[in-house]
């Protein structure tokens, strides 16, 4: 049995979450063709329903980080990435079980949320 550790987050949407990483594995992002990682975090806001968030690393978007750095992201550095997306999904989409279940990290995107962790 997997024991998970459950943690807590508070948008700025007034919603406390709780959320924990489920895993990772290889995808399609639905309604694009790029292929991707795709980021499974399961999520509550009321501690009563549990619903899954997916988030889409997409391969493009760490080809060009590559790119630009010199180096491939090691795979802390891509689940910083996906964490770092579906916490400011918290921040940004008021109801996520009904907006927030699919989120991607694109190539413009994933600079923004590496720049502050010192990810260069």
């Amino acid at each position: 049995m997997t024991v998970r550790r459950m943690k807590a987050y508070t948008g700025e949407q007034g919603y406390v979450y709780q959320y924990y990483f489920v895993g990772k594995r290889p995808a399609m992002r639905q309604g694009a063709e790029a292929p991707a990682t795709e980021y499974v975090f399961d999520v509550t806001a009321d501690r009563k329903t549990m619903f899954s968030v997916s988030v889409f690393l997409e391969r493009s978007a760490t080809a060009a980080w590559a790119s630009r750095h010199g180096r491939n992201l090691t795979e802390a550095e891509e689940y910083a990435a996906a964490k770092m997306r579906l916490l400011r999904g918290f921040d940004e989409i008021e109801n996520m079980m009904a907006e927030g279940r699919s989120l991607a990290v694109e190539v413009p995107v994933l600079e923004e949320l590496l720049g502050p962790l010192g990810i260069a």
